[in-house]
């Protein structure tokens, strides 16, 4: 075993958790855009694929508040279509809808041929929310848990790609991020009264969280844990791993030739009466 070996084995001999790693190596921003310019790329390689192809893919984000599931979906939406990558976000259900189905608001949303769904919280909010809150009943709570599987299979058997991702965020760095939430104006409409309160109720939203998984990570239908204290490495991570369980192939793409412009034909630019906007930078 050469000097290199020994030297690496050493380093193995106190394993870092992505807390540590996260505290004793900060990403340099540059390596990050780089890395995270890569994996955009490929976004773009799965979406022309997904539109050849006629794929069906729905990605679900859950996790406690300020875990960065706006963050990672951010990344994904900013150099892709947002006819093939769409982004569902549900408000509180209305006073119609919450006499429906519990799932039919969610399967309206569903993908057709070609698009991606990303769902940011998605019908797992029965899990989480509304079951801590009081919001649905001890019974529904139980049902959605037994009946959740059956409808994922459902999808699945149906030809749908499901990947679901739970967001997991330390206690000290949630509270960090909400009150650089309070200090920062910018960011203080992302503190809402349910965060407020998610906060106070730290040990409910575990408990809840364990339930979930416990009932509803199975064979056909996982959950992928993203650990995401370090915020740069948690978008990159799912990304990567996003990319690495879809099967897609790169299209190949002929570049077209932009045809010459059309003659001007007396055309001349008029000096337009509106109004234009300061030029303040």
């Amino acid at each position: 075993m050469g000097k290199g070996s020994k030297k690496k084995d050493k380093q193995k001999a106190v394993p870092a958790t992505p807390e540590t790693k996260a505290a004793s190596e900060k990403m340099k921003n540059k390596d990050y855009e780089r890395e995270m310019f890569k994996l955009q790329t490929e976004l773009v390689k799965l979406q022309e694929w997904a539109k050849v192809s006629g794929a069906r893919v729905v990605i679900i984000f859950e996790g406690r508040d300020a875990a960065g599931k706006g963050g990672i979906i951010k990344r994904i939406a900013e150099r892709t279509s947002p006819r093939s990558f769409r982004v569902v976000a549900l408000p509180a259900p209305t006073e119609r809808q919450k006499t429906q189905i519990y799932l039919q608001r969610y399967v309206e949303h569903l993908p057709a041929g070609g698009e991606i769904v990303i769902f940011d919280r998605s019908w797992y909010n029965r899990a989480g929310v509304e079951h801590v809150m009081g919001f649905c009943s001890k019974e529904s709570y139980t049902k959605f848990l037994k009946n959740t599987p059956n409808f994922e299979a459902s999808l699945i058997s149906d030809g749908i790609i499901l990947l679901k991702y739970w967001l997991e965020v330390g206690e000290k760095e949630q509270h960090k991020r909400f009150l650089a939430r309070i200090k920062d104006t910018s960011k203080r409409w992302k503190l809402s009264p349910m965060d407020l309160e998610s906060h106070r109720r730290w040990y409910d939203y575990s408990r809840a969280r364990d339930a979930m998984l416990a009932a509803t990570d199975n064979a056909l239908s996982p959950w992928y844990i993203v650990h995401s204290d370090d915020k740069k490495r948690a978008r990159l991570n799912c990304i990567a791993d996003i990319l690495s369980r879809i099967p897609y192939e790169e299209i190949p793409y002929k570049p077209p030739k932009l045809p010459p412009r059309q003659k001007s034909h007396g055309y001349e630019e008029p000096k337009l009466p509106h109004q234009e906007i300061p030029q303040r930078y």
